[in-house]
């Protein structure tokens, strides 16, 4: 099989149930925000930005590491589920601990203090269900993955509805999580046990093959991930947290409307990564060419994508914002034009990361976010108080941008770098293709948003194809993608 073919067939799958998932993600934003209205979204959103800044101590990296290695060897899957397991429950004991403890130091109220408890449980329950996805991963049977996602979102949207019905508050919503989480791990766990056979992982919650010796060099490997996500995590929520300590729980709820808007945009870069990390972990030990395909090619789709949602998303976020949570969230719409361009630079930075995981590089990975945390953190203590809503989107933009260029200057030095001319010449297509459609909407802006997007999608990708922006192996690619060919 291609390399091309092999990316296509390992997308296919999760990139549907992706934007399934993503959809349905969408709604129950939709309905939740507009229900609780800004300051009870506020407050539901803040406890899920602290917990999930706790959430990344429940994993240390162990699912990525396992993903990694059992790509690699798949008799090494058995060891890793028993073992990653019992890590796990000390961890998981730990991280509620931390989470309980903090937030009655912050001295919030009882309400969301009790929503932070619950959300806790959810996390928990998460972290066992990530490591089994990271066995489907590595075995590139992203399908279960792919269903469990579908069903937690389609659960997740039943029970909005449900709650919104009966009338309960924000913590009915807390409750809901819960529960959801509970039903993907028992659905992951099954899976587990059903769908994989002798020597395969299953095996291992029969024989358990605990190994004390594995503990020490396994968490040594795993921490640079585990790091790194802390990092990550960090900064995607930090914001969050911080300006319900200095500007309070509607403007959270406000920034949060326009954050998840974009959120729910990296359901691509997410799937793409999903699909070709374990590709790509294989290639660095089989074919060092194949791993510089893959990683060259994630870059160019990603940015192909990336460019022009920024645009379009900038010139109709007004229309987003009121159609989607109505007027009571006008303040949202200057921080979705500012955070739709954070998420341009997530979606062109995703291959780096793959990249230098890939490589065993990970310590890479792990600076870079590091530099990136600090840098957003000391960015949204001085233009929080200051400009609130607008500085933290100004700040999540700035440090998306400074991780993108440490990621081009970090591969260069190992030697991937990907400043070339047909690189140049690409992001020059998609920059003129992506004007055009921009005056297109510009122009016809008074047509329905549901024929608008879609035309100028479609005039997008006709003008960087007759610009000869899309290649042979692409058009295979998507003709892979789109066909689901094996």
């Amino acid at each position: 099989m291609s390399t091309v073919r092999r990316i296509a067939k390992n997308t296919t799958a999760l990139m549907i149930a992706q934007i399934a998932s993503y959809l349905l993600a969408f709604f129950c934003m939709m309905y939740t925000a507009r229900y609780l209205g800004a300051a009870g979204f506020g407050i539901l959103s803040f406890a899920l930005a602290f917990t999930g800044i706790f959430a990344v101590f429940g994993d240390l990296g162990l699912s990525t590491l396992t993903v990694r290695e059992v790509a690699r060897d798949k008799s090494l899957a058995p060891k890793y589920v028993a073992n990653v397991s019992l890590m796990k429950i000390i961890l998981v004991a730990v991280t509620f601990g931390l989470i309980a403890l903090t937030i009655n130091l912050m001295g919030y109220p009882a309400e969301t203090i009790q929503a932070v408890y619950l959300l806790a449980l959810s996390v928990i329950f998460a972290a066992f269900t990530q490591m089994f996805y990271s066995i489907f991963q590595a075995y590139e049977k992203m399908e279960f993955q792919a269903i469990g996602q579908m069903l937690n979102a389609a659960l997740m949207l039943g029970g909005v509805i449900l709650i919104i019905k009966l009338g309960f508050g924000i913590i009915g919503f807390a409750y809901l999580y819960v529960i959801t989480s509970a039903v993907a791990l028992v659905y992951s766990f099954a899976v587990m046990k059903l769908k994989f056979s002798n020597p395969a992982p299953a095996s291992a919650t029969k024989a358990m093959e605990f190994d004390w010796s594995f503990w020490k060099p396994a968490i040594k490997q795993a921490l640079p991930f585990g790091l790194s996500t802390i990092f990550v995590t960090v900064f995607y929520w930090i914001s969050s947290v911080m300006l319900s300590s200095m500007k309070g729980d509607a403007v959270v709820g406000w920034y949060n409307a326009a954050y998840r808007m974009v959120l729910v945009l990296l359901f691509i870069p997410t799937a793409w990564s999903s699909a070709i990390f374990p590709v790509m972990s294989r290639f660095y030990v089989t074919s060092r060419d194949s791993l510089r395909f893959s990683f060259e090619r994630s870059f160019k789709y990603l940015t192909i994508l990336a460019i022009p949602i920024g645009v379009g998303t900038t010139l109709l976020a007004q229309r987003f914002i009121l159609l989607i949570f109505g007027a009571e969230y006008t303040n949202s719409i200057i921080a979705l034009q500012i955070l739709v361009w954070s998420s341009v630079f997530i979606f062109m930075s995703n291959s780096f990361g793959n990249l230098f995981n890939s490589l065993n590089r990970q310590i890479i990975v792990t600076k870079l976010v590091g530099i990136c945390c600090a840098a957003n953190v000391v960015l949204n203590l001085i233009l929080i108080p200051r400009y609130g809503l607008s500085g933290a989107s100004v700040a999540t933009l700035f440090t998306e941008f400074l991780a993108l260029v440490l990621s081009l200057i970090w591969s260069r030095k190992i030697g991937y770098s990907i400043f070339n001319r047909n690189s140049a010449s690409i992001v020059a297509k998609v920059l003129i293709s992506s004007a055009a459609m921009g005056v297109f909407i510009v122009y016809f802006h008074n047509l329905k948003l549901q024929e608008l997007v879609p035309l100028a999608a479609l005039l997008y990708f006709v003008i960087l194809y007759i610009a000869k922006g899309l290649d042979k192996e692409d058009m295979n690619l998507i003709r892979g993608v789109v066909r689901g060919k094996k």
